[in-house]
């Protein structure tokens, strides 16, 4: 027997199939485009995600080599805060705007600026920010009204793929809990966001556990996928949340930290919390585990940024070598002493989420001097996107208690430095697991609850393996206190500035 995980992403949909012990049998992985038609625009195609789904799942199943017969159970995990319409029939009325999407920060700041705004935060769990349906869902209504009355109904990305495959329309409580329109107290949609937004109940999918189990699979889409019909679908729940399932991190004091495209920090809480000062998230990965967070918008994106328009020499040296531009590009980031000669940089370049929840924050390079080269650039963008992670580790705490652990995941746990500068910024250890698959992995697991296979989700402590662990090293963890500082006064001081210069280039 076997259980599969599909991780629908930014960039990809990548479909795992694993053993019942956490053993990766086969995986597979389909990219698609990301559709910026207008500047703070990111738009995804609904079709193409769907046929992502169907391949990947069907590649996953032929790389594993198995009977696909022996699948139990396929569960689900997606980025949050996507937001499609609908038609009666269920089909898209145009793109998915997905959590990168920024059009709304006006509709963002005027409903933050509101007293009631801080109240439907602290009953839903998730920021008001653009990246929310909520703000979304004011923006269409304002601002292309035609599609708002056309639509029937609202969802996001993952509920369009189960819809299609099984002909159900539900929502797990986990994605439900970031879209802003969910009360977290009574597990159900709340009527001020819903009426705020302007949609109604009717309009929105059933809410499920996360656990929730989906049978009769359309013959065609099994077909499509290399699937028997009866095989359980699980409903999952977020990306996010999943991958503290996927490292293990649902223990008190255990963080989960993932850089990818974007990055988060997160920890498992017995009951939901929300920040008196709006800095947090607070999402569902089941009734009775909470994770409490912050995602930040820069991650991984920042140093793609700086490969792709500042590192041509070590692309062309890593074309004839045969060799990945970024393993080059932190190898010779590497050779700067930590602190990269006092350069501070502010990696703000698509705005930022927690802890400022600022569509406005912009990228500075601070403290640059004739002595800095490219490599100190390199190593400044590094260590930001753990400055940034740690400003959001610190509100954490406030919320969810001390950290005494740090598991990473996403692709910057590949990297050797990567890793050694998160454990010397945050001063803490940073665990690895052999797989860097999280929420994949969480998502099979959700599907062996919900199946039966497995009595709990402390089931996943047997399946996940450590690779390697760093600590932190305690010169550098001071050198690193000091520009943490100036990181935070930097942003601070530049706050306004951030306002006119975003305005500038919207215009």
């Amino acid at each position: 027997m076997y259980v599969a995980g599909v991780d629908i992403g930014t960039t990809s949909t990548k479909a795992i199939v694993f053993e019942l012990t956490g053993r990766i049998l086969g995986s597979h992985a389909v990219e698609y485009p990301l559709y910026t038609p207008r500047p703070g625009w990111a738009e995804q195609d609904p079709g193409e995600i769907l046929g992502a789904v169907l391949h990947s799942v069907k590649g996953a199943v032929a790389a594993a080599g198995i009977d696909p017969a022996q699948v139990a159970a396929v569960g689900f995990s997606s980025a949050m805060h996507s937001l499609l319409p609908l038609d009666e029939e269920f089909r898209p009325l145009g793109r998915a705007l997905i959590w990168a999407d920024s059009r709304a920060a006006e509709q963002a700041e005027r409903i933050k600026r509101q007293i009631w705004g801080h109240e439907i935060y602290r009953r839903t769990g998730t920021p008001i920010h653009p990246m929310s349906p909520l703000t979304k869902l004011v923006w269409i209504r304002e601002q292309q009204p035609d599609l708002f009355e056309r639509a029937r109904y609202w969802a996001g990305l993952k509920e369009y793929v189960l819809q299609r495959l099984t002909g159900q329309w539900v929502m797990d409580i986990g994605l439900a809990s970031a879209t802003g329109l969910f009360n977290l107290e009574r597990l159900d949609w709340d009527d001020e966001a819903l009426a705020l937004a302007g949609v109604r109940r009717d309009q929105l999918p059933t809410p499920v556990d996360t656990t929730h189990v989906l049978r009769g699979l359309e013959p065609g889409y099994a077909h499509a996928m290399g699937l028997p019909e009866t095989v359980a679908l699980v409903v999952g729940a977020g990306d996010g949340t999943l991958s503290n399932l996927g490292t293990g991190a649902i223990d008190p004091g255990v963080v989960a930290a993932t850089i990818g495209t974007s990055g988060a920090i997160r920890q498992v809480t017995d009951r939901p919390v929300t920040d008196p000062r709006g800095r947090t998230f607070c999402y569902a990965l089941t009734r009775n585990h909470w994770v409490v967070g912050g995602a930040i918008s820069n991650g991984g994106i920042v140093l793609r940024w700086f490969r792709d328009n500042f590192a041509g020499p070590e692309r062309e040296v890593a074309r004839l070598l045969g060799e990945d531009p970024y393993d080059i590009i932190t190898r010779y980031a590497a050779q700067v002493a930590p602190g990269a000669g006092g350069l501070v940089f502010l990696p703000f370049l698509t705005g930022e989420r927690a802890p400022y929840w600022n569509a406005n924050a912009r990228g500075v390079l601070f403290g640059l001097a004739l002595h800095h080269t490219r490599a100190h650039v390199a190593r400044a963008v590094l260590e930001a996107v753990i400055y940034a992670m740690h400003s959001v580790h610190q509100a954490l705490e406030e919320q969810a208690g001390p950290s005494v652990e740090i598991r990473a995941t996403g692709g910057f746990a590949r990297s050797p430095l990567w890793l050694q500068i998160m454990a010397d910024v945050f001063g803490r250890e940073v665990v690895v697991a052999e797989s860097h698959e999280s929420s994949c992995l969480g998502a099979a697991v959700l599907a062996m609850v919900g199946t039966g296979v497995a009595p709990g989700l402390q089931v996943v402590h047997q399946m996940v393996r450590t690779r390697e662990r760093r600590r932190p090293d305690p010169e550098a963890h001071e050198v690193y206190r000091q520009l943490f500082a100036v990181y935070q006064q930097v942003y601070h001081q530049t706050v306004e500035a951030m306002d006119i210069i975003a305005a500038f280039q919207r215009r």
